[in-house]
């Protein structure tokens, strides 16, 4: 194997708020990996308060003995391998996990979608994301999602409702919420949800704080629409103690490591039944074509990480009707790769 990484600050067309923080850029690592003669690529992007960094993760691809990773590739025993590298770090752990599928797909010449048993016709709209903001900035963003069939807003903080419904003077289509553990009182938060309800919400992210497993369960038991885990859901370990408490999960692959586990908690949530939205961090074409190879087997996709920054180093992935609309071309189909770009 040849490795080449390159880190890269992904800049935001907006400054992008939650609950908790705003940010204008996620730094990135790259990552290039060459198994004989055919290559794959990889992204960690690195949101700051998941902890990971350039630092730790160069100093995790230096740890890497990737003699130990052979193919035909088992990616169950890969992931295995890497977590007894080092806990945590899920971020270069999913950027290596990628490069490996796109080797694998290119290797079988096959998409990654069509390994993983994905029909296109399934393909879910995807939402476009709106952080928390003044109405004024909410009105300019709203401009950029046009392309889009559903609308993805950031709540929690006191201005709620003035953003729904400065979102509702400008446009009818659906909303996702993401109140990104936000609320805390029980009674203002189901009051809450039943007007976003009427207000067109057809589900919510992480209502409350994710330790609070007894409050975030007494929602879900009353709430007309999906609640949805979000920063509970980290890693396939976590879905046993998430049954009953939410209605779904939300997946991001640099959470779980990328795309092996990601399909091995869609196959788990199913057999709980419960309901899966595949979303995204800031990222650029490559980890959002790795998570859209899995979303047709979702019931909802938030992958919008290309159309909210500004210098995405590969082609935007083809986009039409709200939709990803995946090539019939091995691996991840990443295109517009600059052979100069890694080092």
């Amino acid at each position: 194997m040849k490795i080449s990484c390159k880190p890269f600050e992904l800049a935001l067309k907006h400054p992008f708020s939650i609950s908790k923080f705003t940010r204008t850029s996620t730094p990135l690592m790259l990552l290039k990996v060459q198994y004989e003669n055919v290559v794959g690529y990889g992204e960690a992007s690195m949101v700051p308060y998941m902890g990971e960094s350039y630092e730790s993760a160069q100093a995790f691809l230096n740890q890497v003995d990737w003699r130990q990773i052979q193919y035909p590739f088992d990616f169950k025993s890969i992931v295995a391998y890497l977590d007894s590298i080092a806990p945590g770090q899920p971020a270069i752990k999913a950027a290596i996990d990628i490069a490996l599928n796109d080797i694998n797909g290119k290797i079988l010449g096959q998409p990654c979608y069509e390994i993983y048993g994905a029909d296109l016709t399934k393909m879910p709209v995807t939402s476009y994301t709106i952080g928390i903001d003044t109405p004024a900035v909410i009105r300019e963003k709203l401009k950029d999602a046009a392309a889009f069939k559903v609308i993805k807003v950031k709540l929690g903080r006191d201005n709620d409702q003035e953003i729904i419904e400065t979102i509702r003077s400008m446009t009818d289509v659906p909303l996702y919420v993401d109140a990104n553990q936000g609320w805390s009182d029980r009674i203002k938060s189901i009051d809450l949800i039943y007007w976003l309800h009427s207000m067109g919400v057809v589900l919510i992210e992480q209502p409350m704080d994710k330790h609070d497993m007894e409050g975030n369960a007494w929602l879900t038991e009353r709430s007309p629409i999906p609640l949805l885990a979000d920063e509970a859901m980290q890693r396939l370990a976590d879905m046993d103690k998430l049954r009953g408490v939410y209605h779904g999960i939300n997946i991001k692959l640099m959470k779980s490591c990328g795309m092996y586990e990601g399909h091995q908690m869609i196959l788990k949530a199913r057999s709980f039944g419960m309901k899966v939205l595949i979303g995204c961090m800031s990222e650029t074409s490559c980890a959002t074509l790795a998570a859209a190879a899995l979303a047709p087997l979702c019931n909802w996709a938030d992958l919008d990480g290309p159309w909210l920054t500004t210098n995405n180093p590969f082609n935007d992935p083809a986009f039409e009707n709200g939709k990803y609309q995946l090539q019939h071309l091995p691996g991840l189909g990443l295109t517009g790769i600059d052979p100069d770009f890694f080092p």
